[in-house]
């Protein structure tokens, strides 16, 4: 079939919308009525070519959707049920048969590899191969995806919202959530207040954290984070975050999580931390980055760094947690995204690079 598609056909260039020929689900797979796709910093990456997708793809990996077709061997979901599009996995692995599919052996070939399961592709532009990213290429108006990705939501909630859920959202969340799990009363810190952070924030609040601080640069993001929950914010262009969180704590929070991926934030995350205390490493910064530590200081107060691959979830149980304490009050992501057409990508990528918008969401198929 012929779709419209967002194509990026070379590093750091703007997304051109095309029209690509789209191939059938092949067993245990599903095609996809695409409604909308949040936009996530991992697909800046991947255009500029810090992950090393190979190009042109047709990117997105935020997607929600419409059931349209279903192919031989599939039997969770049927046409017409709305879904969330996550990540993907093979689960066949022992990290997957384990339950951990966010750390499948095969995460980086089903995710960043460009081609599906099978080695195959299917998506083609002139007669060439496009890759796909992360089992789903939301950015177009159909999506070939494998059976695992899916998450079947209930038809209460508005499906155009769902996306981010399948990345930004459920990666902040879950790595509060699944990976930290902070006692009641503990104190925790944000550094960086996008989509992640304020996600991994409404997750600290709603599990009982008494003491959340949040560190950005921009004031509209801080903003956002006092009404969802910060008990105090520090705009770290005007003030030492360490030194600050020290002076509101008296000696460091027991959490910390890092979702810039700047080496130099990371490093204040770590110097942020009480004894015992434990950083969650989100942000992804180029491949082979290197960070120095100061190793005593983490012997010593026995600090803890750990890395966090998509919240540790399992999307098809933790997507609908989410909704639960969505539709309870205590997990407000409505309140994050601004919704764009799908012709204006490029402008909403500038807005959320610029930190004029928190979570961009493409209007793909009203």
């Amino acid at each position: 079939m012929k779709m419209k598609a967002a194509v990026t056909e070379g590093k750091g260039k703007e997304f051109e919308i095309k029209d690509i020929l789209l191939e059938e689900p092949k067993a245990g797979e599903v095609l996809i009525k695409i409604v909308a796709s949040g936009i996530c910093h991992s697909d800046m990456i991947a255009r500029d070519q810090f992950y090393p997708v190979p190009l042109p793809a047709v990117l997105g990996h935020e997607g929600s959707g419409i059931v349209e077709k279903v192919g031989p061997g599939v039997s969770s979901v049927e046409p017409g049920d709305h879904v969330v599009l996550s990540f993907s996995y093979c689960g066949q692995c022992k990290n997957c048969l384990n339950g951990r599919p966010f750390v499948c052996e095969k995460f980086f070939d089903l995710n960043i590899g460009g081609a599906m399961g099978d080695c195959t592709y299917r998506m083609h532009l002139n007669d060439h191969p496009v890759s796909h990213f992360f089992g789903q290429s939301s950015f177009a108006q159909y999506s070939i995806v494998a059976e695992n990705n899916l998450v079947k939501v209930e038809k209460d909630i508005d499906v155009r919202l769902l996306g981010p859920l399948g990345c930004g959202i459920q990666t902040g969340a879950g790595a509060v959530l699944n990976k930290l799990k902070p006692f009641a009363g503990s104190s925790l810190a944000v550094f960086g207040c996008g989509t992640v952070g304020l996600s991994a924030l409404m997750a600290a609040k709603a599990i009982g954290a008494t003491t959340i601080i949040a560190v950005d640069v921009h004031e509209n993001r801080l903003e956002m984070a006092r009404e969802l929950g910060a008990t105090h914010t520090i705009n770290s262009r005007h003030e030492n975050p360490v030194e600050r969180i020290i002076e509101l704590t008296s000696e460091g929070v027991n959490y910390a999580v890092e979702t810039s991926g700047h080496v130099a934030v990371l490093r204040q995350t770590v110097d942020s931390l009480t004894f015992q205390g434990v950083t969650a490493v989100i942000g992804a910064p180029p491949m082979g980055t290197e960070v120095a530590i100061d190793v005593n200081d983490v012997l010593l107060k026995e600090k803890m760094i750990v890395g966090v691959v998509e919240g540790d979830s399992i999307p098809q149980v933790f997507i609908p947690q989410l909704l639960k304490l969505y539709k309870q009050g205590k997990f407000p992501f409505d309140k994050l995204v601004k919704y764009y057409d799908f012709d204006n990508i490029n402008q909403a990528i500038s807005d959320s690079e610029s930190g004029l918008v928190i979570k961009p969401i493409l209007k793909i198929n009203e």
